[in-house]
């Protein structure tokens, strides 16, 4: 296999000889690169962000930022990588270079103070700024507020920029106000734009890596069937998509592995099919690559996505790395099971379904056997048509879950035909509400059914007590959640 190699800011640059649990952000920096900061090392404060060039949407490129804090540089092998000190352009000699219009937008409309966070802003909202299907409104008439586009409101500019895209950084001094104004004064990237016109051109291929150093190695095959008989040999190995999570142990627990094996470039787990009696989701595809691909097609995920973490976790999170790590109060596990969903689990022998209400079996442990992986994720069709997902939290945007609850339901002709229920952060593992599920099936929705069945809900799991919420909180919000998903199913329809 041909040395790992990264390509930066145009420049390819050799990955050794750094450690294969190096994160990109300290590569970078040891690079000079110092533009790419540390702020928390777990992907919360978005200081740390970069813009990888990954398979489009709705062109062949797009430019995506993630978190270089979370990131092995090992899995960037082979790939493109802009920080925020690629974007300016040269200019003649003996003159300063040239602002990027994202740069120029946030130093003329006082969006950097310090500027410690300001390079992470800048790549996230480039990230936005060449999102391909962004497109601008026209802006409300400045007396009467009136004449904004469709789609326009509080969270997206007359620009089409979706704030959201910004939901990972974190700014101590500045002030959000003029880092939104600046967002939503970026206009659309020239023909002559360099990273605009990469977009047309498709990404880089996965490559094949061997990349061992100090005993330590990171591996990535070419095919499915290359990395489950590696991981027939290897059943010990460390397997990443995103690095979300493996990230935050590698830098703040300082957890290390002899064998990491990446699987985010396998094409078998990267497909999505709408088949006549399920959707199949890969297991590697991301979050952001789900929501838009599915464009709405679930209404219970569409709802999720907006409310797990940040944008640049969703850039590189997948249902199979959160699934994965077993965690009881995953955002995806009781939507999913909401959802009815089942995953498939393969290894060098073959293929097995397991509905993900039989999945889980105890704190951070499942079913899945040593040299298994979660292939991809199922959704049965067709849909409940009656979904709702609810997040408790401290934030209202990324944030860990105290209580998380999905609901899907059949109501015909006013009575429940069936009632499916996930609940996370209330028991050891993410669990269906059997029982209350039993309690509205086959009864009418009505307020004396859905307040019995809210007493019944507020009883299941075990809740604890811990920082985020006492367990009688949890137990209440549970019930509440019920009472407000029937309130606004049973809303009066103004006339």
């Amino acid at each position: 296999m041909a040395a790992a190699r990264i390509t930066v800011n145009g420049r390819e640059t050799p990955i050794a000889p750094a450690a294969p649990h190096t994160t990109a952000l300290d590569f970078l920096r040891e690079r000079g690169l110092t533009g790419t900061k540390e702020g928390c090392a777990e992907g919360e404060c978005g200081a740390c962000s970069v813009l990888v060039a990954r398979p489009g949407v709705n062109k062949p490129t797009d430019w995506v930022a993630v978190n270089a804090c979370l990131v092995p540089v090992a899995a960037l092998d082979g790939q493109e990588v802009v920080t925020s000190e690629g974007f300016a352009t040269p200019g003649e000699p003996g003159t300063p270079p040239s602002l990027h219009p994202v740069q120029e937008e946030m130093a003329v409309r006082g969006g950097s103070q310090c500027g410690y966070c300001t390079p992470g802003f800048i790549c996230s909202m480039a990230a936005e700024y060449y999102r391909p299907d962004r497109c601008a409104h026209a802006a409300p008439d400045s007396r009467t507020g009136t004449g904004a586009a469709e789609g326009t409101d509080a969270e997206h500019g007359p620009n089409g920029f979706d704030l959201h895209a910004l939901s990972g950084n974190l700014c101590r001094c500045t002030g959000y106000r003029p880092i939104r104004d600046a967002a939503y004064a970026v206009g659309t990237p020239t023909d002559e734009d360099p990273l605009a016109r990469r977009r047309e051109q498709d990404p880089p291929p996965p490559v094949a890596t061997q990349y061992t150093r100090d005993d330590s190695t990171f591996l990535r095959r070419s095919t499915l069937a290359e990395t489950l008989r590696l991981l027939r040999e290897r059943p010990d190995a460390v397997v990443v998509a995103g690095s979300t999570d493996w990230g935050v142990e590698v830098n703040i627990r300082s957890r290390r592995a002899d064998c990491v094996v990446a699987v985010d470039r396998l094409p078998e787990l990267r497909e999505l099919r709408v088949a006549p009696g399920h959707i199949e989701i890969g297991a590697a595809l991301t979050l952001t690559e789900i929501e838009r691909r599915l464009d709405g097609q679930v209404p219970l995920l569409a709802e999720l996505f907006p409310q797990f973490a940040s944008r640049l976790i969703r850039n590189g999170a997948t249902l199979g790395g959160n699934l994965g790590t077993g965690s009881p109060i995953g955002d995806s596990p009781p939507v999913l099971l909401a959802l009815d969903a089942s995953v498939v689990l393969a290894d060098a022998d073959g293929e097995r379904e397991v509905p993900l209400a039989d999945y889980f079996t105890g704190y951070r442990q499942s079913v899945r056997r040593p040299g298994e992986l979660i292939r991809a994720v199922r959704v049965p069709l067709p849909l409940s048509p009656v979904t709702a997902f609810h997040k408790i939290a401290k934030r209202r945007f990324d944030d860990i879950s105290s209580v998380a609850v999905a609901f899907a339901l059949d109501i015909e002709d006013g009575t429940v035909r069936t009632a499916r229920i996930g609940l996370g952060g209330v028991a050891a593992t993410p669990i269906r509400a059997l029982t209350t599920e039993a309690a509205l099936e086959g009864r009418p929705w009505a307020a004396e059914t859905v307040a019995a069945a809210a007493a019944v809900l507020r009883a299941e799991g075990t809740p604890m007590n811990d920082h985020r919420a006492s367990a009688g909180y949890r137990s209440a919000m549970l019930g509440q959640s019920l009472l407000k998903l029937y309130a606004r199913t049973t809303e009066a329809v103004p006339s």
